[in-house]
């Protein structure tokens, strides 16, 4: 079998021998000489180190016959050819055949004097064949212009990246080439016989190819000299075509000497080091190819004749063209290299992977991707390992700063001072680590740099937030394995079984170890009043102390009653841990706070459960409870004085029906729609917010493969949302308002004003229930007296009781009628009693006791100051009712236009039967009226409900003094406010 093909290869060089040699007399002995040369040839030089692409080669071989031919004729017949030659099934190489043709095309065309001598004719005639190939084309020399050969890469093909200017020439723009001499230039090749003297001086082309070992490491050499690191001089004898030969080989030489400098220069990172120690592996596989080349040299010089023209060199085998086509491969890895370089400069890390894998994902030419990717096994081994460093154990080993993980103390940022409102642990999970986008390198996505940056996070999380670095050791013992490029399945399957490991180890020490959601539960319960039998039993203990100054109030007795609160509830079955978090305080307080306005409970939670429950969320939580306390207390105070209402309307309220029945009809109604107010807004905050937002927490929390990030996403949005609905929308409102609108005109201004009135007109109640006591007293008294006379055999009444009766109890209707102005109506209550007082001392009476004015007066100070105060009470309630529907209606009005569907709803609710006509609110210089509007006789009102109390009715009960009466509770200095 290797005979037959050692004989078809024969045949093959004799039938292509016969064919370019031309017959003459001496034609056998040149035909076996060739013959001879060709099989040397073929057997010292080993097979081209290029990729088998059959389609690449036939687009050189197109492109040359396109470039070298005026018409399209010589490119149509190599196609028609061409497609000939891939329907052939007995040819396996056809690569190596179109490769062979392009190679023969490229090549100088041999010349009958480098095999055999020719006589004075036939050199004459070999060298009119000789100019005339030239004029066409036929020898290369050299045009840097255009690509010679199929893998030549210029630096314009990456001119988005580089600031090369030479790009024609193939040359970096601070590599030169010079020219000795004076001219600097080579002169023009001419045949006169000076000119052939000149050349004659000129180095021989053996010379310069025992130089050309030198030059191609970028060493000096006689003939080849270098002035600098970018400047090589030539000789400027020699003729063109050797000129343009140096060039192609000054290229190498120049880049070699400057990639050399780069190398041996420092760099302060471990994948710059690594890139330069990539170049340096390639510059040390560029010299061995000059080794070999040096020794194909050093063969060929032990042939040369001087005998024979050129010393014979063409039958050595070695020329300046063939170094020229064995240096072209290695011509184009230092070009790339010398791009890179430059490129290199102002980038680091992952940027300078990053631009490297460019050069092997965006250019077509399969030379300089495989290029690419071999540089990048090399470069990425510094990346890898602290990848693998980072997803195994957590730890960031980067001490130049080159990883996309940034430590904020490597970031400049070690002086900055975390926020000290932020939690220990909020700092080490949010504040410790950061990720760098910028220094992402292109061989991974961004979603695969977020998942290997939340994994190291959370091993390092693990590891000094959670205590638990024995788990995060043994992880890592275990799972840890080596990671290189281009193993792109092993890495992904390493990352995600990393993820879900961490992130499932993760969550159950948040839920297991540090009981995470039986902390958010009981947070819940306690601050968001979820826990109802406990906030009611809480509420009724604390009252009576929270209805006193701000001054009394101690925080023992604050936790004693929440202690019994909690002995008495359901929320004795809770753990130990969790009821020793709950606490109750005071708030800061000012001149003029009671009790009610400064407590508040609070639930302490520890690391590293403060990384999800930070600071911020507790504020959240103690502004949300403030509000439902708030409201709580309205409910409470309502629900004590309707049940008041109820339980003396079969009593006292009877009694004086007759009298007072029409007045407490209206109070009834009153509270009532109070109490519809209160419990529809309670509702809509706890079960409409509340609920609804822990039912989409509890969804986003258990769901599979969460991680500690969705954990915190989940309790924040779950925060907004409670605090944008539950506080009506107050904390999306925008700071910077127009001055015509106040902070009155917010939802949370709106129901704080109502919460007012609604206590207000609690007080007022209180003060017509003192009323109604002290009249039924004094009928109780009455009736007594008429007993005790009946026993004493005297009359019951007598004439002068029925008209003290008659003028101490003016009609209602009279007192109304008068004047609607509570001045003019408490001057006529005060003239009556002053007639009233001279009536009976110029009346003559029966009575066996003598009556005095200081009897008299004191015998009608009770009732009297009951029916002066009578008709400022109606009056303060008729106001307190009105003003009540009228913020009901703004309010309704508000909540109709606003986008959110459950605050819509809320005004549906509250609305139902549209009693109400909800209307827009009031701007500029109506609100400012509304507000300077005084209520009448305000003072007389909250003495009238304040005074009464508990007291007996015969007790004096004057209006100045009326705040110290019997039930204790002072007017609170906004509630004044409200009033007036």
């Amino acid at each position: 079998m290797d005979n037959e093909k050692s004989k078809r290869i024969n045949d093959a060089l004799v039938s292509l021998v016969d064919v370019l040699l031309p017959p003459e007399l001496s034609y056998a002995e040149r035909r076996d000489a060739a013959v001879e040369q060709a099989r040397r040839t073929l057997a010292s030089r080993p097979g081209p180190a290029e990729v088998s692409d059959v389609n690449h080669v036939s687009d050189l071989i197109k492109k040359k016959l396109w470039r070298e031919n005026d018409a399209p004729d010589k490119a149509v017949q190599y196609s028609n050819l061409y497609s000939r030659l891939l329907t052939q099934p007995v040819l396996s190489q056809k690569w190596a055949i179109l490769f062979l043709l392009h190679q023969l095309g490229d090549s100088q065309v041999m010349q009958p004097t480098e095999v055999l001598s020719l006589s004075p004719e036939e050199r004459g005639s070999s060298q009119r064949l000789g100019t005339a190939r030239q004029a066409r084309g036929d020898v290369a020399i050299q045009d840097d212009s255009q690509p010679a050969s199929r893998g030549t890469v210029s630096p314009t093909q990456f001119s988005k990246a580089s600031t090369l200017d030479n790009v024609a020439n193939g040359i970096d723009a601070h590599i030169e080439v010079q020219y000795q001499g004076q001219g600097g230039k080579p002169s023009e090749m001419a045949l006169d016989p000076v000119s052939q003297t000149a050349a004659s001086t000129a180095p021989s082309e053996s010379a310069l190819l025992r130089d050309l070992p030198f030059t191609l490491q970028g060493v000096s050499s006689t003939n080849l000299p270098f002035t600098s690191i970018s400047t090589l001089c030539l000789p400027p004898t020699l003729p063109l075509p050797i000129i343009s030969l140096l060039h192609t080989l000054a290229e190498p030489s120049l880049l070699y000497k400057s990639l050399s400098e780069f190398v041996d220069s420092r760099d302060e990172g471990l994948i710059g080091q690594s890139f330069r120690s990539a170049i340096g592996t390639e510059l040390r596989s560029y010299m061995g190819l000059i080794a070999t080349l040096e020794g194909e040299i050093r063969r060929a010089a032990k042939s040369l004749d001087p005998k024979e023209p050129r010393g014979g060199i063409g039958k050595a085998g070695v020329t300046l063209k063939r170094c020229t086509v064995w240096t072209r491969e290695a011509t184009m890895g230092l070009r790339l290299l010398s791009l890179m370089v430059e490129q290199s400069k102002s980038r680091k890390g992952g940027q300078l992977i990053s631009m490297i894998h460019a050069f092997s994902t965006s250019h077509g030419d399969p030379f300089v991707g495989a290029f690419a990717e071999r540089m990048l096994t090399h470069v990425t081994r510094p990346f890898y390992d602290m990848l693998r460093q980072w997803i195994y154990d957590g730890e960031l080993s980067d001490p130049y700063h080159e990883f996309f993980v940034i430590e904020r103390d490597q970031d400049g940022n070690g002086d900055r001072e975390l926020d000290p409102r932020r939690a220990p642990a909020t700092s080490v999970w949010e504040d410790k680590y950061k990720l760098d986008e910028t220094m992402v390198p292109s061989i991974i996505t961004e979603d695969f740099a977020r998942k290997v940056f939340l994994i190291g996070k959370s091993l390092n999380f693990i590891r000094y937030g959670c205590a638990d670095s024995a788990w995060v050791e043994a992880y890592s013992k275990d799972a840890s394995r080596e990671l290189r490029y281009g193993d792109t399945a092993t890495l992904e399957t390493s990352i995600d079984q990393a993820y879900k490991t961490t992130m499932e180890r993760l969550i159950h020490l948040m839920d297991d170890k540090f009981k995470f959601f039986e902390h958010l539960n009981a947070l819940k319960k306690y601050l968001l009043l979820g826990q109802g039998d406990f906030i009611a039993l809480l509420m009724e203990s604390l009252a009576p102390n929270l209805d006193r100054p701000a001054g009394s109030q101690y925080r023992h007795t604050l936790t004693a009653q929440l202690e019994h609160a909690i002995r008495s509830s359901n929320a004795q079955y809770e753990s130990p841990d969790v009821l020793r978090r709950i606490d109750a305080r005071l708030l800061e307080f000012s001149h003029g706070d009671i009790g009610w306005d400064l407590f508040t409970l609070d639930y302490k939670v520890d690391a590293p459960v403060d990384v999800i429950i930070t600071p911020w969320a507790n504020k959240q939580y103690l502004t949300v409870f403030n509000f439902l306390w708030r409201v709580k207390r309205v409910e409470y105070a309502l629900g004590t004085t309707w049940r008041r209402c109820m339980t003396g309307s079969r009593g006292v309220l009877a009694s004086v029906d007759d009298k007072l029945g029409r007045d407490w009809k209206v109070v009834r109604c009153c509270i009532a729609e109070m109490i519809h107010f209160i419990n529809q807004l309670q509702y809509y905050i706890l079960f409409e917010v509340i609920e609804a937002s822990w039912d989409q927490l509890q969804a986003s929390i258990h769901k599979p493969g969460c991680t500690l990030d969705d954990l915190i996403s989940a309790h924040t949005n779950y925060l907004k949302a409670v605090t944008h609905k539950g506080l009506l929308g107050s904390s999306a409102r925008s700071s910077s308002s127009s001055s015509t609108h106040s902070r009155e005109d917010s939802f949370m201004s709106q129901l704080h004003e109502m919460f007012k009135i609604m206590l207000t007109y609690k007080d007022a109640v209180d003060g017509l229930y003192s009323v109604s006591v002290a009249e039924f007293t004094r009928r109780q008294e009455q009736a007594a007296k008429v007993e005790t006379r009946t026993a004493q055999g005297k009359w019951g009444a007598t004439d002068r009781d029925a008209d003290t009766d008659d003028l101490h109890s003016p009609s209602p209707t009279s007192l109304a009628s008068d004047s609607n102005h509570p001045r003019d109506r408490a001057r006529k209550a005060a003239s009556h009693l002053n007639t009233t007082n001279a009536q009976l001392l110029s009346r003559d009476t029966d009575s066996p006791f003598p009556i005095s004015a200081a009897a008299i007066a004191a015998g009608l100070a009770g009732s009297s100051g009951d029916d002066q105060m009578l008709p400022a009470l109606r009056s303060r309630l008729r106001d307190l009712s009105h003003d009540f529907v009228t913020r009901v209606n703004v309010l309704l009005g508000d909540l109709l236009t606003q986008p959110d569907v459950d605050m819509k709803f809320l005004g549906v609710v509250m609305n139902f039967n549209d009693v109400y006509h909800p209307k827009r609110r009031r701007r500029g210089g109506d609100a400012h009226r509304d507000r300077e509007r005084k209520t009448p006789a305000a003072s007389v009102a909250t003495a009238a409900g304040q005074g009464a109390g508990k007291g007996s009715g015969a007790d004096a009960i004057s209006v100045a003094g009326a705040g110290a009466g019997g039930g204790g509770k002072g007017v609170r200095p906004e509630e004044k406010k409200a009033v007036k």
